[in-house]
Parts: C-alpha cells; structure tokens; sequence
C-alpha cells in the first residue's frame, strides 16, 4: 500500500512582520500556514501585516489558514495551538511552530504547546533570526504617515530578511494523564466548577475513567474509595488542582485557581 505523505504544517503567530512568517515558510518547504490572529479584529495593530503575508504565501503554492486567539491570552493561545496540535490539521503531520513571529507571550505560549503535546514527537519549534531590525526612527515615521493616510500608507515590519533558522530543544512539560483531564472536565461542568463527591464517582464509573469490582451492596463504598485513590488524590496532592471540603455530611470537590486555570486550554 502507497504510504500517506505528510504535509509539513507551519503554526506562526501574526504580529509586526513579515518576512519572519513567509521566509521560513517558503525555506522549509511548508504545504500550509496557520496564523494565530489576534480575536478582538477591532483592536488588532497587526492585521494590515495579514493581507501581504497571504499573498506572498500563496504566490509561493502555500495555503493559508487562521486561528483566532486574544493575543494577551497565554491560555487562549494554548488552547488554539492545541486545537491545530489535535485537530485534522495536525493528525498525521509534521508540525513545525515559529516562536519568533508574535508577542512575547504568544512566544512563550507557543513554546509551552510544543512542551506538552508532542506525544506523536512530530512538533518542532524554530526560532527565526532576522537579516537586519528597522530602527525605531522608521517605525515612528511610518506610524506617524499612516495616522495622517491609512489607506496609502504602507507599514514597516520590525525586521526583514531571514539569516538563520534555530531549531529548539524540545523538552517535556508534563501534564494529567487523560483520565485526570477527564476527571477536571467533570468537576469543571459542574454548576459553580463544584459537585458532590458521590455524584463524580457516579460520574467518574460511566466515564469510564474508574473501574469497580465489588458486589452491588458494596457499590457506593468502593465506588468513592477508587475515586479517592485514582483521581482525587492525585488531582489534589500531586497536581493542585482541586481541593475537597466538607458541609454537614456532604463531601464536595471543587476547583483550585490552578485547576481553574489549566481548564482554560487541557479541557
């Protein structure tokens, strides 16, 4: 059987350039782009970069796709690369994220992707090194021309050229096993991120994410004992992210900030 070739999948944050996104795109061969655009289009300075990284993207045969993230988001972001990582996209191919092309923390957010889902080991992170930077006079000048013409005035990107690629190391940040995510999702879509502990564990068995052997009269007990030693537990002393408390006789598991947190891109 003819082997499925694999598309090489550029993620690249659209920020105050040009050149950094097309010129290592066009380098290593890319077959798409996906630009991780600022959502809030009103407010996005960079967009008027968009229409010319496009063009040239495509004179050179690559398609072009874009992701919409607040760019002041570090879980947004992570939940969009992730989508990209995880999604038809990314199955099956060969995924190559520019660390280099956006705000700061859309470097780190991009970065810290490449750490936690490289389980197929086909993430690679790059940093662009420009030719030459635009002094900061040019940029005044050409912001100043464009507040007097927006229409006729073309912008100036940060830097232009390409000088070299770095490939980046990459190390593993570690993450809650699937039946742990699966675990937080539970409690996360819980009225208030707060549910009863006998209910996750109900919850927990028809998730599938616990298993029980023990006779029916033996159910509730054993149900909550697995629950405790498999999920709650870890979550809580491990990870952090949930606590445990109590109300008269009711038990209740419930969300820490850090658990709050994670479920902004893990879920």
């Amino acid at each position: 059987m003819k082997a499925i070739s694999r598309l090489r999948v550029h993620i690249a944050p659209l920020g105050f350039e040009v050149d950094r996104i097309v010129l290592p795109a066009v380098k290593l061969k890319a077959d798409m782009v996906c630009l991780l655009v600022h959502s809030n289009r009103t407010e996005d300075k960079a967009k008027v970069f968009e229409e010319e990284i496009r063009q040239r993207l495509s004179e050179s045969g690559i398609q072009v796709k874009s992701e919409y993230a607040d760019r002041t988001s570090l879980f947004g972001i992570l939940r969009a690369v992730k989508g990209i990582i995880q999604g038809d996209i990314g199955m099956n191919n060969d995924i190559y994220v520019n660390v280099s092309s956006g705000s700061k923390i859309q470097s780190i957010a991009c970065m810290m992707a490449c750490m936690m889902w490289n389980d197929a080991d086909n993430l690679t992170p790059y940093y662009a090194e420009p030719e030459r930077y635009t002094s900061p006079e040019s940029l005044a000048s050409s912001q100043k021309q464009r507040a007097k013409k927006p229409k006729n005035t073309k912008s100036v990107q940060i830097s232009s050229g390409l000088k070299d690629i770095t490939e980046l190391p990459k190390y593993r940040i570690q993450i809650p096993k699937k039946e742990l995510v699966k675990a937080l999702d539970i409690v996360h879509k819980s009225k208030g991120g707060r549910i009863r502990k006998s209910d996750m564990a109900e919850a927990a068995e028809k998730a599938g994410i616990i298993t029980i052997n023990s006779k029916e009269e033996n159910r509730e007990s054993a149900r909550l004992v697995s629950l405790a030693k498999n999920i709650v537990d870890p979550l809580t002393n491990d990870w952090k992210f949930l606590r445990t408390d109590k109300t008269g006789r009711t038990r209740w598991v419930s969300l820490t900030e850090e658990g709050e947190n994670v479920a902004e891109f893990l879920l």
